[in-house]
């Protein structure tokens, strides 16, 4: 009984084996009609274009907070350091000494005091401000913004059109945001910035270091012109001031020690009562020079395309957006990744 049991078990599993599964046919592959894509990619262009205006909002109010805390530290510290009876002495010391030694390739004692009054410049104003704002932060920020901003529109793009993720990711790395000369580490596409943190990306490295030269090699640092031009007149001012100077230095070696040295304090105390005369007016104009030069390093902050601090999103949103607009005079039967042949003249005319 045992063994005829295990007989029919046997043949029921032998019969069970032989028995054709069902076969599980795979859904066909979505195909997505070239007007479709071209529609994606307007979405993707328009997207793009609403993440500028938004970013381009913070720059400028981020550049505004930086202009006003500019304007305040020269005039609280810069300003009156520079108009001081004090610094006016050290600095006609300083002319002296540009004047008996040589400069370094030939430069002239204005040219030398220049180069001396901008880095007072940047010390007492513009590094104390950028601890607070700084222009180079506001630019890599932007750069992220920006991709944040874009990211998040770009998400409901596929579920818009029925288009596979996969699909969508695809035709994302296709279209280039980072295009700097080679190596291709200094490339990136729209998908390796979206669905990667750009701080990892030797692209975005090279990216926010080639906007840094190439403002340094475009000018100097705010206002550089306008402190060029009042080294020039503190200079001949001071070069002025030398020969009386040189008189009185005679007559105190003439009269002796004691008298000299009564003779130079009474020099000193009206030169500081003439200075202090002049002295509002010489604030006056400092300050007009200044601001003007402020006003206009703003300007080519904001709205240089190629150095400001937009310019990381003007390299990426220009890119995408040039890509992607190519495809809007191809044909319906456009896929992504399909290459294109041109077309002559004769076949456009068949067609």
């Amino acid at each position: 009984m045992n063994l005829r049991a295990l007989i029919v078990a046997v043949m029921l599993v032998l019969a069970g084996c032989a028995t054709p599964h069902p076969v599980v046919e795979q859904p066909p592959a979505v195909v997505v009609p070239g007007d479709t894509w071209r529609k994606v990619d307007r979405d993707i262009i328009s997207a793009s274009q609403d993440a500028s205006v938004r970013v381009r909002q913070y720059a400028h109010d981020s550049m505004e907070s930086w202009r006003n805390l500019v304007r305040q530290r020269t005039e609280s510290d810069f300003i009156p350091w520079f108009s001081s009876y004090w610094t006016e002495q050290w600095l006609t010391m300083k002319v002296t000494w540009y004047k008996v030694s040589n400069g370094q390739a030939g430069e002239t004692p204005e040219q030398r005091l220049s180069i001396y009054l901008q880095e007072q410049y940047h010390d007492r104003v513009l590094t104390p401000v950028a601890s607070q704002v700084d222009p180079d932060l506001i630019t890599s920020r932007a750069i992220t913004f920006y991709i944040q901003a874009l990211g998040m529109q770009l998400q409901s793009i596929p579920q818009r059109y029925g288009i596979p993720t996969d699909q969508f990711d695809r035709r994302l790395n296709e279209v280039p945001a980072i295009t700097l000369a080679p190596p291709a580490t200094r490339s990136a596409s729209l998908y390796d910035m979206i669905h990667t943190d750009p701080a990892t990306l030797p692209a975005y490295a090279a990216l926010v270091e080639h906007i840094r030269q190439a403002s340094t090699d475009v000018k100097g640092r705010p206002s550089d012109s306008d402190i060029s031009t009042a080294a020039i007149r503190s200079s001949k001012k001071l070069e002025a001031q030398l020969a009386p100077r040189g008189v009185a230095s005679a007559v105190a070696a003439a009269v002796g020690r004691a008298a000299g040295v009564m003779i130079s304090v009474g020099m000193a105390g009206f030169g500081a009562i003439a200075h202090e005369r002049d002295r509002p007016e010489m604030e006056a104009l400092l300050r007009q020079n200044l601001q003007g030069a402020l006003d206009a390093e703003w300007r080519a902050l904001m709205e240089n395309p190629n150095t400001g601090v937009l310019a990381g999103v003007n390299h990426l949103s220009g890119n995408i957006e040039g890509e992607l607009g190519k495809t809007a005079a191809l044909p319906d039967e456009f896929q992504p990744g399909t290459p294109q042949t041109p077309q002559t003249d004769d076949q456009a005319a068949e067609r």
